[in-house]
């Protein structure tokens, strides 16, 4: 791997151009379709189970998000941080910075899959699930906490790789847990006869075995040493940065936690699964493309304004734009005409299939502005510019919940009212976040 003086002179020899952020993003794309993947192999994995496993992985999703939000603290804080060391070539920053990060989300993994595991039965109860789709989902929380530790480090093992604008490194190590997982899940779920719980086992282990590479990897670059695993003061930094993308990431599963208790799972499993295989697999396919720009946009700006180099980043952001906008219609197209193709290899029953293609449709009309939204939080994120995203985030996050309820159960018009209130919230952010981008503050020295 490349040292951090190699990356910036590569990076500011080469300038800012299509190709160059085509080669930067999409690796994180692919990474993070990877990266998704696990919950598709789940998800595809476990149908010979039956229905109830499958909502039982859906339901389970978005607890997971919630975990993940506690993660995002260091990944969130260490992307901005981090890239702008690498910008301004500060190595010993990088060094505390870099393990800071990972050890301190170390240890929140620690405490929350403790947690998860200990309370696993008020989570199922919480959902509003009952019967065997409530044991199958008692069951993958419960292994989840025993097997999925390494979740909580990569994450930010990611953001650092990252921020020194090695998308590639990221690509093979998910690469690796991905194909790692698909073949560990028949083997776990069937052919030792976890069930449930074996899908859970396949993603740690095929996950710790990538973090490991990682942790290799990354300790022949000048910004890590085995010394540098310790908490510091920069840890306050980490967590002043990451903080406002955690609560926000938190507020999005705490939504839809709410939304599968009082609204989704009311209408059925068959919604109920529908959701699942919508959120993980065709958004599955589609997200990681924005989420690959919005990561490799907060690398460039983050190592822009570490450098002093605005007028690369505005280039870079320019750039990102049409590719989004390209990309963000692709998407469109791909959930309204693939969406009764790609649902139907995840699911054997009529019903669940009907409902994933209609969250499919209605979602289609929101694709592009997904994307625009994605864009601004790496722009935002980059900048450590991390309280404007949540402050957009959260409130219109939030509101689904009495509009859900109020179209999809009160005025009777179900999933579809549902989707539309998504289509419409996701409007209102990403006008929002963009015109904070807009306003130029994000160009401002981040405390």
């Amino acid at each position: 791997m490349k040292s951090s003086q190699q990356v910036k002179q590569s990076f500011w020899e080469e300038g800012v151009s299509t190709k160059n952020l085509i080669y930067l993003t999409f690796p994180a794309a692919l990474s993070a379709m990877l990266n998704n993947a696990y919950r598709v192999i789940d998800q595809y994995a476990v149908q010979w189970l039956g229905v109830d496993a499958q909502a039982a992985i859906a339901s389970c999703t978005f607890v997971l998000i919630a975990f993940f939000a506690g993660y995002t603290i260091f990944s969130s804080g260490a992307i901005a941080l981090v890239a702008r060391a690498v910008g301004s070539e500060n190595v010993p920053e990088q060094k505390r910075l870099i393990g800071s990060a990972l050890t301190a989300s170390l240890v929140a993994g620690i405490i929350i899959l403790s947690a998860s595991g200990a309370l696993a039965p008020w989570t199922v109860k919480s959902l509003g699930l009952q019967g065997n789709l409530a044991n199958q989902a008692e069951t993958y929380l419960r292994w989840h906490a025993l097997y999925c530790l390494p979740q909580a480090v990569m994450p930010t093992l990611d953001a650092i790789f990252i921020a020194y604008g090695r998308t590639k490194v990221v690509l093979f190590l998910q690469a690796t847990a991905s194909i790692l997982n698909f073949l560990l899940n028949p083997v776990c779920i069937y052919m030792l006869d976890f069930g449930i719980g074996g899908s859970a086992m396949a993603t740690g282990i095929s996950q710790a075995i990538a973090v490991i590479m990682g942790l290799i990897l990354l300790s022949r670059t000048r910004g890590f040493d085995s010394k540098s695993f310790r908490l510091n003061k920069d840890v306050l930094r980490i967590v002043k940065v990451g903080l406002p993308m955690c609560w926000g990431t938190l507020v999005y599963a705490s939504v839809y936690w709410v939304l599968l208790r009082w609204v989704i799972s009311p209408l059925g499993p068959a919604v109920n699964a529908a959701l699942g295989i919508g959120f993980s697999v065709l958004e599955g396919f589609t997200w990681p493309v924005f989420w690959g720009f919005s990561m490799g946009i907060a690398s460039i700006v983050g190592r822009c304004l570490g450098a002093g180099e605005i007028a690369k980043a505005l280039q870079a952001i320019q750039l990102a734009f049409r590719l989004v906008t390209l990309f963000g219609l692709l998407a469109s197209a791909v959930f309204w005409w693939g969406g009764e193709v790609l649902s139907g290899m995840f699911t054997n029953d009529a019903e669940v299939l009907k409902q994933a293609v209609l969250y499919a449709q209605v979602l289609a009309f929101s694709q592009l502005f997904v994307a625009y939204e994605a864009l601004a939080e790496g722009i935002l994120s980059g900048a450590g510019k991390t309280k404007a995203i949540f402050y957009w985030s959260a409130p219109l996050n939030i509101l689904r919940i009495p509009c859900c309820w109020l179209f999809a159960i009160e005025y009777g018009y179900g999933a579809a009212a549902i989707w539309w209130v998504i289509n419409v919230s996701t409007l209102l952010k990403a006008l929002g976040k963009w015109s904070t981008v807009i306003s130029g503050r994000w160009q401002k020295q981040a405390s």
